[in-house]
């Protein structure tokens, strides 16, 4: 996982062809690798969709997941992160730690995931690993340690020299299969010892055993004891090993796959299982029966649904990781989510693009069950006699969309089954008609995802849509409270409707998002039983604000009083009251717009900064900072997403192609008077 370029594909295509599974390197800029096998992927040059291989090295099984970079993709990342057990984090020699690097190490952070770090493109100019090593720990606030010094940098950068073997490891060859392990280079064996001596220290803070040989004698701390500290600092996520590769020259990859097996958790050691059992519905006394450390493959079935695709010629996939037990060809498993059995009819082991038949997938794994209909992304599959609910996954919400139709009338119902299938496919897709117009709206997390979206629908499925102008996901929040009785009652002929509520309307102070509900009822005005219809009718009063019709951000609701009549209330008639009591008084809250902001970061000659942060300035951006990195200006600014459509093309314009910009999500702010509006 990293940011976009930073050479995560290229990474893996060398990985597989070292560990033999592949027998010719592939290059993302020739459009032949095994992991971005969609045709879009070959053409933009970039990860669009996660993809799982399974590979071996030094009889290890591996299973990889190589995800995206891009912002608007960032979804992949969530899911990938939630089913695996451990994370390479690559950087770039060059550019260090950039916007999307921060975000993937957060989703790391989020699922408590294991990580190594690889500084890769160390022939790149401007090539700088100690900078980069000192970023991670300024930027990510992370303890990254290197394992290995680089030999040489940018042109002459030959390979590196592991601190744990104290030897050096030069590539000569082309294709980087066969490497030299020599002596250290004269000129570095100062640099070398300080380096080793940083990674002994930084290691005896955390482990009792290294400190005490450590201090005593330095030179009796063995490889072995360092291999076996390292991985124990690193599942435990105190420490991050650092290594050093130019991936594109065949250079220091093997190592990183010795580090994978070294550091990297098997599907035993994750941590303890029991927190991913958040909602089960089984005695704790049985978990630590379903649940022995030493032995996950013993234990009764528990898998997670990540992922739905659907294949040429497969159908619908549902991609699942089996955490305990084993799900095998004919097993009856049971849904969390729609609390019903399912059968297992077909199950494939996945090679990126191709996929191979098998009997079963066992704990630990990855692999793809055929045509289960009813089943989601984030769905737990279980043991019938042990059901169980894992963690689900938290996906990001859509920042803008587009009204789409079918150019030809007759195909607007196909269109409609083309969506539905693609928004089961990625969650964070989402379709709506809008009440007043009656347009389908198709929201995506950015104006490339919605364009890959929109190509994949005229390509895949042969559909021509017309596209309206971008929608901005707006909303609205209460900037002050206001009191107010609501009296909904309705007679007609026989059992009436009657329900009356006072309630406090206002803005939430903790930050949050949702609705905080409030139940002050006193003496049992309202009963308790009518309570949650009171709550779900405010929650389903959120969705459209009273100011643009935008859903609400946050809102609290303090439910004061109330009246109930002995035989015409009923729980509706409550909802009911919650709805029209919204509608009537909002607008006296004082509701204000909120806007989506992204933190936009520019790289560029320093000769174009006015014009760049001129442009910015016109856009309503702030700028956060600037810096020099290397010889090119590095300007951070936080901008409203209505003022970024078509900016990278413009700013390639005002810097004669010169200058890059990455953007991601920030957060809502509240917006001018006149936008949104």
């Amino acid at each position: 996982m990293a940011h976009v370029d930073a050479g995560k594909t290229t990474v893996t295509e060398r990985m597989l062809y070292y560990t033999g599974l592949t027998h010719k390197l592939g290059s993302v800029d020739e459009g032949n690798t095994v992991m971005d096998s969609d045709p879009q992927e070959e053409k933009r040059g970039i990860t669009i969709s996660s993809a799982a291989i399974t590979t071996y090295w030094k009889d290890h099984q591996i299973n990889l997941i190589d995800t995206p970079g891009h912002v608007d993709f960032t979804a992949e990342v969530e899911r990938s992160l939630r089913v695996l057990d451990g994370g390479v984090v690559v950087f770039c020699a060059k550019s260090g730690v950039q916007p999307q690097s921060e975000t993937v190490w957060r989703q790391a952070d989020k699922y408590e995931v294991p990580r190594i770090v690889l500084i890769n493109k160390m022939d790149r100019q401007g090539a700088d690993f100690q900078r980069v090593v000192q970023e991670i720990r300024d930027v990510l606030q992370a303890n990254a340690v290197p394992v290995q010094i680089p030999i040489g940098a940018e042109d002459h950068f030959t390979g590196v020299i592991d601190l744990i073997t104290m030897q050096a490891y030069v590539w000569n060859s082309d294709d980087g299969k066969q490497f030299v392990v020599t002596e250290i280079p004269a000129h570095l064996q100062e640099a070398t010892l300080q380096a080793r001596q940083t990674l002994l220290e930084e290691l005896s803070l955390v482990d009792e055993k290294i400190f005490e040989k450590y201090t005593e004698d330095p030179g009796s701390v063995s490889a072995e004891d360092l291999y076996a500290a390292l991985r124990k600092a690193t599942l435990s996520r105190v420490l991050m090993p650092v290594l050093a590769a130019a991936a594109y020259r065949n250079k220091g990859v093997q190592p990183l796959l010795d580090a994978v097996v070294h550091y990297l958790p098997s599907p035993e050691e994750m941590g303890n299982l029991r927190d991913l059992l958040e909602n089960a519905r089984i005695s704790s006394a049985e978990k630590d029966d379903i649940l022995p450390s030493s032995l996950i493959t013993d234990s009764p079935l528990a898998a997670l649904a990540f992922k739905i695709m659907a294949d040429d010629y497969a159908g619908k996939l549902t991609l699942v990781r089996v955490y305990t037990g084993a799900l095998h060809t004919g097993d009856m498993v049971w849904n969390n989510r729609t609390n019903k059995k399912v059968r297992i009819s077909r199950l494939l082991r996945i090679m990126s693009d191709k996929f191979e038949a098998v009997e079963e997938i066992g704990a630990g794994d990855i692999g793809a069950v055929v045509g289960l209909k009813e089943v989601r992304t984030g769905d737990t599959l279980s043991d019938p006699a042990h059901p169980v609910s894992l963690e689900s996954i938290d996906f990001p919400e859509p920042m803008i969309g587009y009204a789409v139709e079918a150019k030809l009338a007759k195909d607007a119902n196909r269109l409609g089954e083309v969506l539905a299938r693609l928004v089961d496919e990625d969650p964070t897709l989402q379709v709506s008609v809008d009440a007043a117009s009656g347009q389908t709206i198709l929201k995506g997390m950015g104006e490339l995802h919605l364009e890959v979206v929109l190509e994949k629908i005229a390509t895949n499925y042969q559909l021509e849509v017309r596209k309206g102008q971008p929608q901005i996901a707006y909303k609205e929040v209460f900037t002050s409270s206001v009191i107010h009785k609501e009296v909904y009652k309705k007679q007609n002929g026989g059992s009436g409707s009657f329900a009356v509520i006072q309630f406090e309307l206002g803005p939430r102070t903790d930050g949050l998002a949702g609705l905080e509900f409030v139940n002050e009822i006193k003496g049992g005005a309202i009963p308790r039983e009518y309570i949650p219809a009171v709550q779900k009718g405010f929650e389903e009063a959120m969705k459209t604000g009273v100011l643009s019709g935008y859903p609400m951000q946050s809102m609290r609701v303090r439910l004061l009083d109330g009246e109930i009549h002995e035989n015409d209330s009923h729980a509706l008639d409550f909802e009911h009251a919650a709805i029209i009591g919204f509608k009537s008084v909002a607008a006296k809250a004082k509701p204000r717009l909120l806007e989506p902001v992204m933190s936009v970061e520019v790289t560029t000659p320093e000769e174009y900064t006015g014009s760049v942060t001129g442009d910015l300035n016109r856009r309503r951006g702030m700028i956060r900072n600037m810096e020099m990195r290397g010889n090119a200006q590095v300007i951070k600014a936080d901008v409203p997403l209505a003022e970024l459509f078509g900016y990278v093309t413009s700013l390639r314009t005002l810097s004669s192609g010169r200058a890059a910009a990455s953007i991601t999500f920030v957060g809502y702010e509240q917006a001018p008077a006149g936008v949104g509006v």
